[in-house]
């Protein structure tokens, strides 16, 4: 028998299946599949899940684990921080350690034990990088630009600025008003960028910000592979960045930014260091079930299987007490 967690950081949802544990890990074809079909909202588990987070024996020097992230679409992400938060979570307790490095599919991240959130609500503090600007790393084309920052781009939306960086998932930021932020703008251009374009081959997570004050903004998602998350790690990171970057009276580095999303509340820290960027990525980490199921049942895909052992943690009520505790953003 093995063990499932279903986790999430910012209720970004993830199941963690830790391959190290099986006698025969899933291929890459039953990965898809076993992803596909438990994230399902309609008819997967616990409700679904952006994605399945996938633990496996470390691929670089110095590294403890590796994370393979893979969306509920089917498709590989290159990395997540929410997800590496609550897999640096999993590992640390796995492996009794509070300060260590794991391998997603560009880079090497450390990762680290923070201080709770709150009661009940452990938290870690996950390395967002390489960041990078140039075109060739989202990728994007036909837009009349090498970078974008605070670009007014008509291809892509009257009136509104954009910045593309990468980190190195594929982010587009716009900082807009409220009323633009819960217009239909980000849901048009979400799906716009992520379906067949002439300008974001690869797709592209559509961030939109709203500054709420020095060091504090709220960002709202178009999440590549998934649709509208109730937060993105790198996302948040990178909105936190170009806003240092576009915005220098309203954020700052190596200080704490507050980012508020639909699903709670992050802290990023901006770093420079020897002419490179990166952003430290501070939040929750919480583990809401446990699966018990037997390791055929995972290459079969059997739902009902995975459905008959399942034990509920008391942290969901502890998140969400965070949660109700947090200012009111009228957003």
């Amino acid at each position: 028998m093995v063990q499932l967690l279903r986790v999430h950081g910012s209720q970004n949802a993830f199941f963690i299946l830790d391959q190290t544990q099986l006698i025969n890990p899933l291929t890459d074809e039953e990965l898809v599949s076993f992803t596909k079909k438990i994230t399902d909202v309609q008819n997967g588990v616990l409700g679904g899940a952006d994605g399945v987070l996938v633990v496996n024996h470390p691929t670089r020097p110095g590294s403890t684990a590796q994370m393979r992230v893979i969306n509920a679409d089917g498709s590989e992400a290159s990395m997540c921080g929410n997800g590496l938060r609550t897999v640096a979570r999993y590992v640390a307790e796995r492996d009794n350690l509070t300060d260590f490095k794991v391998d997603t599919m560009n880079a090497s991240l450390r990762v680290r034990q923070h201080e709770d959130l709150a009661p009940g609500v452990p938290a870690f503090a996950v390395e967002i990088s390489p960041v990078k600007f140039d075109r060739t790393a989202l990728p994007f084309d036909n837009l009349g630009h090498e970078r974008l920052l605070d670009t007014l781009v008509p291809e892509l939306y009257p009136s509104l600025r954009f910045s593309a960086l990468a980190v190195p998932n594929p982010h587009l930021i716009s900082f807009v008003s409220m009323e633009e932020l819960n217009g239909p703008a980000l849901e048009e251009l979400g799906t716009r960028l992520n379906s067949d374009n002439p300008y974001f081959s690869d797709g592209v997570n559509v961030n939109f910000g709203h500054i709420l004050g020095h060091n504090k903004l709220f960002v709202k998602t178009f999440e590549r592979g998934v649709g509208f998350t109730n937060a993105c790690g790198t996302g948040m990171s990178a909105t936190s960045l170009a806003l240092a970057l576009t915005h220098p009276d309203t954020a700052s580095f190596n200080e704490p930014i507050s980012v508020y999303n639909p699903g709670g509340m992050v802290k990023t820290i901006l770093h420079r260091d020897n002419y490179n960027y990166w952003i430290e990525l501070i939040g929750n980490a919480t583990f809401t079930h446990t699966l018990t199921v037997d390791e055929a049942a995972l290459h079969a895909v059997n739902l009902a299987d995975l459905r008959k052992n399942i034990v509920e943690s008391n942290e969901s009520q502890a998140y969400q007490t965070f949660v109700d505790s947090l200012p009111s953003l009228s957003i």
